[in-house]
């Protein structure tokens, strides 16, 4: 229909069939059935034509002007779906867990946004892993495997999740030695939707190891569980991304360092899109790069 609109101008610009076809590189015989069927879609003449005049009639005229109207927002919405493909600008939407977010993702957002001014950032902090689809969300940054095979991933790198205290925890009650320990002991524990993560795992003589874990602290917030322990109000399971710098300084103590769970991993998460927005792909390769240095630098 628009490219029959866009001939419908031409023939008036031209002042005639042929003078259109050939701008457009059409016969004249596909030039006539065209303008057929754009009249025989409005059902009505829409201009009279002779061997030596062409003449717009009044329904023809109201097309003409509604068409040029029409092609006008046509290309402006075609420049715009097509500029958002190539420029780095418009809305990006993502999740991230709390921790690891508010440390090391939006550190990376705030310098994106300073260097791509025309780019708006939505981001949800959650330990809870978030419908994308269903929640209008570009991308997720997400620990260990997705289950839900239909989105794409990016590796970041591995993740570990350790068990760690103050020392001054550790100093009042004891570093636990063996994991089974842990049942003496009070542990700071994840929520996980209306589910407590009350069964920490790990390696014994190379099986599984797995203990039922008590703890007077329970939240939904990764940043207050290692709040907490860094208070020194018991131990806590954290990933290693979240951890470190406060291993490193002395603020945290990691226990039951040989008896440590598996490795998994850090990604980034996406629903499969055909054409992805650069400004979405941008924030991933920054994001994706960015916290991969910085863990080799850790």
């Amino acid at each position: 229909m628009l490219d029959n609109l866009v001939l419908f101008l031409a023939i008036i610009e031209r002042e005639g069939l042929s003078a259109a076809g050939r701008e457009l590189g059409l016969s004249p015989a596909t030039v006539s059935e065209r303008l057929a069927a754009l009249e025989a879609y409005y059902g009505a003449t829409l201009m009279t034509r002779t061997t030596r005049s062409l003449s717009l009639t009044e329904e023809g005229r109201v097309l003409a002007e509604g068409a040029q109207r029409l092609l006008a927002e046509a290309d402006e919405l075609e420049s715009r779906i097509r500029w958002g493909t190539q420029k780095i600008s418009g809305p990006v939407r993502l999740t991230a867990p709390v921790d690891l977010g508010q440390n090391r993702v939006v550190p990376i957002i705030d310098r994106f946004i300073e260097a791509h001014p025309d780019v708006t950032v939505d981001i949800t902090l959650t330990d809870s892993f978030v419908d994308l689809v269903g929640q209008g969300l570009d991308f997720a940054v997400r620990y260990g495997p997705s289950a839900d095979s239909t989105l794409k991933t990016r590796l970041i790198g591995e993740n570990r999740r350790l068990i760690c205290a103050s020392p001054d925890y550790l100093a009042r009650n004891g570093t636990p030695m063996h994991p089974d320990d842990l049942m003496q002991h009070d542990c700071i524990l994840m929520r996980f939707a209306q589910n407590a993560d009350r069964i920490w795992s790990f390696q014994v003589d190379g099986k599984t190891h797995d203990v039922v874990v008590r703890g007077r602290r329970t939240a939904n917030n990764g940043h207050l569980l290692k709040r907490w322990a860094l208070e020194g109000r018991g131990l806590c399971k954290k990933s290693v991304w979240d951890v470190q710098a406060d291993l490193d300084e002395g603020r945290l103590v990691e226990v039951l360092a040989p008896f440590s769970s598996r490795r998994t991993v850090l990604q980034i998460v996406y629903p499969p899109s055909r054409v992805q927005p650069r400004r979405v792909s941008a924030l991933i390769d920054a994001i994706a790069t960015q916290l991969t240095i910085q863990d080799s630098v850790a």
